[in-house]
């Protein structure tokens, strides 16, 4: 009785076709795929002036993600992404997929996805949304943390080369 009733928890036991259809269709084909195959995990050196950082968590859910873009200084392009997220399912692939729409775009672009794009292309349920609002603040915080360095960075240089000048 007890291995029977185990069984139908795990979702072992026998199932009406109605109750298979469902519980095979918990997650859209692309969630499962991000998650199983995510795409550019991994971090670059946070020091690095050409790269954006942006860390973000939904305390609600425990969620955190960390975003981080690479940047051609001269073209203003974001020529790599990567991520590291702990989280759900839904907030790897909502991670993964971010890092790959701001791949080969410009700053400007990559400000204007927005997470009812990313939930909509994950097909994700109204429950998982937050995971898509994280992708986009990710994203935000990464373009901030980077222009931030850059006017850091800029500001060092005009006071190096004020300084010579004197």
């Amino acid at each position: 009785m007890l291995k029977h009733v185990g069984n139908r928890i795990l979702g072992l036991g026998q199932r009406s076709p109605v109750t298979r259809g469902v519980l095979t269709r918990l997650y859209h084909e692309r969630v499962v795929d991000h998650y199983n195959n995510p795409r550019n995990v991994g971090s670059f050196d946070k020091n690095d002036p050409t790269v954006g950082t942006g860390l973000v968590g939904a305390p609600a859910c425990g969620d955190v993600m960390k975003l981080q873009i690479k940047v051609d200084e001269q073209t203003g392009k974001i020529t790599d992404a990567c991520f590291k997220t702990f989280g759900c399912g839904s907030a790897i692939a909502s991670s993964s997929v971010a890092t790959e729409w701001v791949k080969g775009r410009q700053m400007e672009e990559v400000l204007s996805i927005k997470n009812t794009e990313i939930a909509k292309h994950l097909s994700l349920p109204p429950v998982k949304l937050h995971c898509s609002m994280l992708a986009e603040d990710a994203i935000k915080a990464a373009v901030k943390d980077y222009e931030a360095k850059k006017a850091k960075f800029d500001g060092k240089a005009e006071n190096a080369s004020s300084e010579k000048a004197v």
